[in-house]
């Protein structure tokens, strides 16, 4: 059968060079059925209503602050080694129109454990919303996938194992998700220490969480403890600023209110 053949469009070039450098680390991965029932509870009385991408993002942020493993980032520059950041730096995959054709591009949030939800959601809208040209790390991956591929792999390799660029152009950890779409990735792939997922969540707040890790960095039973720690922390910490946002704006409707009479 006669078919046709497909140029690689820039994008998938991009999507290439990232399994290249995926492929090879020996990744693991832990899952936990959780039920975040206050969370759920606790959202869905709030007016404002953030989405579960930056509730599980906010969660996992603050989850890396306190255990170093998932800062950490297995390096061959100038050695072999692992190297820590003091803070986390969030890749997030966004699918996007560009050129007629379906694309995963990612951004960055520097510091999100640091962040206010609110905040957090405008960063992530904006990379799913703004024309691809304003979005900075948008039109650096793409100028780097129009270069030849000797060039492409070589600063690829030593952005990944550089420690200070590292951290700086691709992240310390990565969250793609299907949930949205009623389905869950059981084998993502990326260059960084970890990347988590979630399934679709249940009315009764029960829902599946898996952290994908590399086992140069970090042990399977040190995920497992992180994943117990990351319920606790999205039904305590996260609830509780949920709850706040949720209080914050009916100050406001009231403050609206006694104005407007």
């Amino acid at each position: 059968m006669r078919g046709r053949t497909v140029r690689l469009s820039p994008a998938r070039r991009l999507v290439g060079d990232l399994m290249r450098f995926s492929i090879g680390i020996p990744r693991v991965t832990v899952q936990r059925q959780m039920n975040i029932r206050p969370l759920v509870d606790a959202r869905s009385a709030s007016c404002v209503r953030p989405s579960w991408t930056v509730l599980f993002l906010k969660g996992y942020a603050l989850l890396s602050q306190e255990i170093p493993d998932l800062r950490r980032a297995y390096i061959k520059f100038p050695r072999p080694q692992l190297y820590e950041y003091p803070a986390s730096v969030a890749s997030i995959a966004h699918e996007r129109e560009h050129e007629g054709e379906r694309v995963v591009l990612l951004s960055t949030i520097k510091g999100p454990e640091k962040r206010p939800i609110p905040e957090l959601e405008k960063l992530i809208q904006d990379a799913r919303s703004l024309p691809i040209s304003e979005i900075k790390e948008f039109r650096r991956s793409l100028k780097l996938a129009r270069a030849p591929g000797l060039l492409r792999w070589l600063l690829m390799w030593l952005g990944l194992n550089i420690g200070r660029k590292r951290g700086r152009y691709f992240g310390t950890f990565q969250l793609s998700v299907y949930s949205g779409l009623g389905a869950e990735s059981l084998n993502p792939l990326t260059p960084l220490t970890t990347i988590f997922n979630y399934g679709p969540i249940g009315e009764d707040g029960s829902v599946t969480v898996r952290i994908h890790y590399d086992h140069r960095v970090m042990d399977g039973a040190n995920v497992a403890r992180a994943l117990e720690r990351f319920e606790k922390i999205l039904n305590s910490q996260v609830v509780d600023e949920v709850r706040s946002l949720a209080q914050n704006e009916a100050a406001a409707s009231t403050v609206s209110i006694g104005i407007s009479k």
